[in-house]
């Protein structure tokens, strides 16, 4: 038995193997929604748990609160849903049920936008192919 047989890939070969594609991520920053229907509230709310910048959230009260979305507990209805959001200012974790929600904004910026898996694996091999030291550290957080 070879060793292609066995599993086992030519160097080469293994390199391109390496590359699949990832998720591909919407520019989300600066959305607002809308929310008229429950599907669209539910559906924007899961891609504010997606997303990596802040968001704003307008309750029906008219009291806002602007953060990261860190969890989000989807029920039967919109009562029994909410969002968990880290407060952009500080202080505790906050809990809004779905059902208050009047608007929503995607604010702050995106971190991971522009961060694929693609991007730094093209940019690898085009600075390997120059010739440059390679580094496999993770890029400093803004």
């Amino acid at each position: 038995m070879s060793g292609r047989e066995a599993g086992h890939q030519p160097a080469a070969e293994a390199d391109t193997l390496e590359v699949v594609p990832g998720k591909n991520r919407e520019n989300l920053e600066g959305w607002v929604p809308e929310l008229a229907q429950v599907e669209e509230l539910r559906a924007a709310l899961e891609q504010a748990f997606d997303y990596r910048g802040d968001v704003l959230i307008t309750r029906k009260d008219g009291s806002t609160v602007e953060g990261y979305v860190f969890d989000r507990r989807s029920g039967r209805n919109l009562e029994d849903s909410c969002v968990r959001i880290l407060p952009k200012n500080g202080g505790g974790k906050v809990s809004v049920s779905y059902a208050e929600i009047a608007a929503l904004a995607f604010t702050g910026r995106d971190m991971a936008a522009g961060k694929s898996w693609e991007t730094w694996v093209r940019q690898y091999w085009e600075k390997r192919a120059a010739g440059e030291h390679i580094s496999l550290h993770p890029e400093e957080l803004e």
